[in-house]
């Protein structure tokens, strides 16, 4: 299932034309390649682009005249929730949905496991129901316009039916340069929100209610298994895991980094598959970001059929514009562009899906964020010691880290250590290191911002959270902010649906996350070892090599992708004094004078880095969704030239 979209009348509005709704796919061609359905009652109108030709909107034959459903996404139980509800193991996903619905109502929710966003429109209640998944895999958008309800999987299927130009949210950029993400419900379009991960909308009546059905949570005193042995639990998480791979199966074909989460699916995939996996990784050219040491070594042990996507910067900087609009939002490194060209590689060799570790650093306790917020704390209890920060040390084995660096490290993570009572404790310092990237904001868009966007989301926490294991108030923040607003989106199911490929994450069906969330701390982060129990789950699986290795972050060329040497003709038409005192977002003098530092080769830090790619990408937002919204005599007046140099990267 691709693409859905939608129009309801909220009361007293014009009634929705198949046109409207076709106008509403037509502007997400990826999700639609084999066509689409339209269903249009009174007040309503639901479309489904489709995928695959077979599917249909359940409803359309005589025996379900009174539920109507469109969907997006994939449901892994649906062969046992035929069984529990007698219906044949054919029945197309949307059937499926509405008979849950029937037996149960909204409560058919809690019976998925899977990454879906669907619209149900119950004719006989007059009731309109949308529901996105638990995590947040697939996107579902909707905005309020003249009385109507329109919804769709992108924003840029809602704005063809806009009466004006669209407009950028200043919060959202805002909550973007410091959190990476806007914050849902908001998005950086004003007037545009999304379902939060595991929401429900209900529209009954002319209203609106928005009803959470599930969240990330931990708790508060230990339960049994923190009296179970490791070696049983290590038994039950591989169990579970190899289960969540064998409902994602078929396809065959995996992406593999050459870390432990991606190497641990493709060893199940080879134990549950009849044949050799294929696997797809990216390759760079610059030592510091290359794995292809460690995707060979673990492609040779399963025996795959691997093929790896060299990345050069001058091709990732051509490839920014298009990224862009398939994310529909800026971001703040280059990572997303890459994923875009690996999607393309998995699609050109044949396949339409993939799975990808996405999500066992949240749910399983991996990423150096946790580590060095261990170490802070450590740190905080004898602030004065010199020997406490030294740990800093091993945090960081494929950086070359001198005195000069362990100094740095100090006075970065030494900052704030008096805070360590704070539930977001552990993020402060790299949402305030993000948050510097804001002194390139122009005063009118500073005057906008009246409050700040940390405190904000301190006051919206759950109140139970202050009574988590410090280990867990951490994943909670990096699995309900970064994770669905930038790793499964931007940089996730955007860049995989740029290429029609469906990503499929066995790491977080939520079996596999509620077990993990249970789980004591020190059996996530033992000491400074992380995915502690994951190790010992698939210990004889994986190479030694790959099962010790240090875990090393995804990353991709920033600023280096477009200095030294030739940018793309877009950059300076996007980053001239002109075009930002258009746009109004950014200060030109600041600007002018990062572009100085950056031609002229100068060494460029993380914050840099950053503000570089947001602020470049930022503008490109604006060029694509507020410059290129409205007549076509419009963008003609603009000039041909600048347009079609943009558009053509």
């Amino acid at each position: 299932m691709g693409a859905i979209a939608g129009i309801a009348d909220l009361g007293g509005a014009p009634g929705p034309t198949r046109a409207e709704l076709s106008a509403m796919l037509g502007a997400m061609p990826a999700r639609r390649p084999a066509g689409a359905v339209y269903y249009l009652d009174r007040g309503i109108g639901l479309a489904q682009g489709l995928l695959q030709p077979a599917a249909k909107v359940a409803g359309e034959g005589r025996n379900q005249p009174d539920v109507r459903v469109v969907c997006s996404g994939e449901i892994y139980n649906r062969h046992e929730l035929c069984r529990q509800l007698g219906a044949t193991s054919g029945a197309t996903l949307p059937h499926l949905l509405a008979a849950l619905y029937r037996q149960h109502g909204t409560g058919c929710v809690h019976r998925l496991n899977g990454q879906f966003a669907f619209a149900l429109w119950d004719r006989l209640r007059r009731r309109l129901l949308l529901a996105r998944d638990r995590v947040g895999i697939m996107p579902l958008h909707y905005s309020l316009q003249r009385g109507r309800l329109l919804f769709a999987s992108e924003i840029k299927a809602l704005l063809p039916l806009f009466d004006q130009a669209p407009e950028l949210d200043p919060v959202a950029l805002d909550q973007l340069f410091t959190f990476w993400t806007a914050r849902p419900p908001r998005t950086l379009f004003r007037g545009v929100q999304q379902l939060l991960p595991g929401e429900l909308l209900v529209v009954e009546g002319g209203r609106l209610r928005r009803q959470r059905y599930w969240d990330w949570e931990f708790p508060v005193e230990p339960d049994q298994y923190a009296a179970a042995a490791p070696d049983r639990l290590a038994d039950e998480l591989r169990a579970l895991l190899a289960d969540a791979v064998r409902l994602r199966l078929p396809p065959s074909a995996a992406y593999l980094s050459g870390g432990l989460d991606s190497s641990a699916l493709v060893a199940l995939m080879r134990q549950l598959g009849e044949g050799p996996p294929h696997t797809f990784s990216l390759g760079f050219p610059e030592a510091g970001l290359d794995e292809s040491r460690y995707q060979r070594r673990m492609a040779a042990a399963v025996g795959s059929v691997h093929r790896q996507r060299q990345c050069r910067p001058a091709e990732i900087a051509a490839r920014l514009p298009e990224a862009v609009r398939h994310a529909e939002t800026p971001f703040l490194r280059m990572a997303p562009v890459p994923m875009s060209l690996l999607s393309a590689e998995a699609r050109q060799a044949g396949f339409a899906a993939v799975l990808t570790g996405e999500g066992a650093d949240e749910v399983l306790g991996g990423y150096d964020i946790f580590k060095e917020a261990a170490i802070r704390r450590f740190w905080a209890r004898q602030p004065q010691s010199t020997l406490r920060p030294q740990l800093l040390r091993r945090l960081y084995p494929y950086l070359p880290l001198q005195q000069q660096g362990l100094t740095y490290l100090r006075g970065f993570f030494g900052r704030g250590l008096e805070q360590a009572a704070r539930p977001c404790f552990s993020h402060l310092p790299r949402w305030t290191t993000t948050a510097m990237c804001k002194q390139f904001f122009a005063a009118e868009l500073k005057a906008a911002l009246e409050e700040d966007a940390i405190a904000q989301l301190e006051q919206e926490l759950p109140p139970a959270m202050t009574r988590w294991a410090p280990l867990n108030q951490a994943q909670y923040l990096e699995m309900t902010i970064l994770l669905p607003g930038y790793l499964l989106a931007a940089q996730g199911e955007r860049m995989l649906m740029a290429n029609t490929i469906t990503g499929r994450f066995p790491f977080l069906d939520h079996r596999v996350i509620e077990f993990a969330a249970r789980l004591p701390p020190h059996l996530k982060l033992n000491v400074l070892n992380e995915k502690y129990l994951l190790k010992k789950a698939v210990s004889g699986l994986l190479p030694e090599e790959i099962l010790e290795r240090h875990k090393q972050p995804y990353r991709a060329p920033d600023i280096a992708a477009f200095f030294p040497g030739p940018q793309p003709d877009y950059v300076m038409d996007l980053l001239g004094t002109a075009a930002l005192r258009r746009n109004g977002y950014f200060c030109p003098r600041k600007v002018e004078r990062l572009l100085r530092k950056a031609r002229a080769g100068q060494t460029l830090g993380v914050r840099d880095n950053m503000a570089f790619v947001g602020i470049l990408t930022t503008q490109l937002w604006h060029h694509v969704f507020i410059d290129g919204w409205g007549a076509e005599e419009r963008r003609r007046d603009r000039g041909p030239d600048r347009q079609q140099r943009i558009a053509g990267a």
